[in-house]
């Protein structure tokens, strides 16, 4: 069969699980192409919040005609919903919970698909987890099943979904190992120590890690549901998977770190209870299906991976040298200058449009920081202006108010801190056509740590590394929702003589 026949393009789609640390990148993905998301959600405002203006909202609560009218409009279904399996111990109300966000959901979904005349293909997810503890065997998708309850979990699950076909629906399963990415998922919870130098290998440290990079998941996710030789199961795993031993050396390097504290395992069997066989067995699982159709990784390897995650980017921060005389720098004296650079592959009208709409920050923001917008949405912008937001920083819900200090269209605005986490924050945003289709993107920020001395101390080791993970996490966001930027540092100096003179 001609693979060109094989491949439909995509116009509608139906996400499940979007406001999840992968659904979030899917969802710009598709908007690249001009697909339009249909986005089922249980909460409309967080979704709204997370998500940005594009997606259309259905809610999960709605009653089945509109869901049913929603899948009648849509060429592929992407199911990724499921409470997180390590949010909490495995009890067995927990256990409950677990099975009913992925076979119930599923169920309703399928019947849903039953009872539309347009029958759009299912791509659902499941994990890895599906076969079970089996030491240092390779594993591809013609292995056996495993035992334990996650491989009970992911049998009924799968189920649930290939029951679709009785409606004559094509049927991808997608067994996913670990996400790695940047603004959540598993990379999220190990940066912390590690750049604290206290990270470690888990157990032994020779059990199996089957990976692979958010990147190449949701470009696996895309091409299953538009590509018709995409039926039956695929692992969603990186070619090359690691010991937990070598992972956790690799990331060390990449982090210019030591990692030689090991967690024990009584420890994790103590803290996670059931759910600590998982990480302490593990699988080696290979992607054999989707390389045989020619699927191409573009990090096959973890050095690649983890090179492309936790590096600085294209983000600089110094001493901050003068920046624009303006009274709000006069008084709140900023410390230090982060300056990025970025040239988006989109026309300036386009990418301007987009980065000044408020309603969009959710949807560049790490995941992690649970972005909400409080003021209402829609307002028109103009200097003066002020906007609203709550943001989580670590544990911490921190509320924050910015004011539009310089509002250009097409050219620039600046936006400063009126209350939030900083002594001092003066944001301007800098766009300019680039060669060919492309717009120049520029950002720097005046910045001051709080709490004076103990901000100072925070500087490096905590405030430096999480602006740069938020400014990277934009980057990859850019990258996924106008297509792969081409990035680098801008010029930077420790001091300048004099205050600069504001901007015309």
């Amino acid at each position: 069969m001609n693979h060109a026949s094989t491949v439909r393009p995509l116009q509608r789609v139906l996400i499940t699980g979007a406001t999840g640390f992968v659904g979030r990148q899917l969802c710009l993905r598709l908007a690249r192409e001009g697909v339009h998301v249909l986005a089922w959600v249980r909460d409309l405002e967080r979704a709204r919040a997370a998500l940005g203006d594009g997606p259309e909202l259905l809610a999960t609560g709605a009653p089945d005609a509109e869901l049913d009218a929603a899948l009648e409009r849509c060429d592929a279904v992407i199911h990724l919903a499921g409470a997180g399996l390590f949010d909490r111990r495995w009890s067995a109300a927990r256990k409950r919970e677990l099975r009913a966000s992925r076979v119930d959901t599923t169920r309703r979904l399928v019947e849903a698909l039953g009872r539309t005349k347009r029958r759009p293909a299912l791509v659902s997810a499941s994990a890895i987890g599906w076969y079970g503890p089996r030491g240092d065997e390779e594993l591809d998708e013609r292995s056996a099943s495993g035992a334990g309850y996650l491989g009970e979990l992911c049998k009924a699950w799968e189920q649930a979904a290939l029951d679709a076909r009785a409606f004559g629906v094509r049927v991808a399963l997608v067994r996913i190992g670990i996400v790695l990415g940047l603004g959540g998922g598993a990379l999220e919870k190990m940066l912390p120590p590690f750049r604290l130098g206290l990270g470690g290998r888990l157990g032994s440290g020779r059990q199996w890690m089957s990976w692979i990079h958010a990147e190449d998941l949701v470009e696996l996710l895309v091409t299953a549901a538009r590509d018709a030789r995409y039926d039956g199961v695929f692992n969603g795993t990186a070619p090359e998977p690691v010991t937990n031993a070598a992972f956790t050396r690799e990331l060390g390097q990449a982090l210019g770190r030591p990692a030689f504290l090991p967690a024990p395992g009584f420890a994790l069997r103590l803290a996670l209870g059931e759910a600590s066989v998982v990480l302490l067995t593990g699988q080696r699982v290979l992607p054999r299906r989707a390389l045989e159709l020619g699927f191409s990784f573009r990090f096959p390897t973890l050095a690649a991976a983890l090179e492309r995650l936790v590096g600085d980017g294209a983000v600089s921060v110094v001493r901050a040298p003068a920046g624009p005389d303006t009274a709000y720098l006069r008084r709140a004296r900023p410390r230090y200058l982060l300056e990025a650079r970025t040239v988006v592959p989109a026309p300036l009208e386009e990418v301007f449009d987009f980065f000044s709409r408020a309603e969009n920050l959710g949807a560049i923001t790490p995941p992690s920081m649970e972005f909400r917008m409080v003021t209402p949405r829609g307002q028109a912008m103009h200097e003066g202006r002020e906007i609203d937001y709550r943001v989580k920083v670590g544990p911490l819900a921190l509320k924050w108010r910015s004011r539009i200090e310089v509002w250009r269209p097409g050219e620039q605005f600046v936006d400063s801190q009126m209350r939030g986490p900083y002594a001092c924050w003066w944001h301007e945003h800098r766009f300019e056509r680039g060669p060919g289709n492309t717009t120049v993107m520029r950002d720097r920020v005046w910045y001051a740590p709080p709490l004076g001395v103990v901000g100072a101390l925070a500087q490096p080791l905590i405030v430096r590394p999480q602006l740069i993970a938020v400014f990277n996490y934009r980057e990859h966001a850019i990258a996924l929702r106008f297509g792969r930027a081409t990035t680098g540092h801008v010029a930077t100096r420790e001091a300048v003589q004099g205050p600069a003179k504001p901007a015309a």
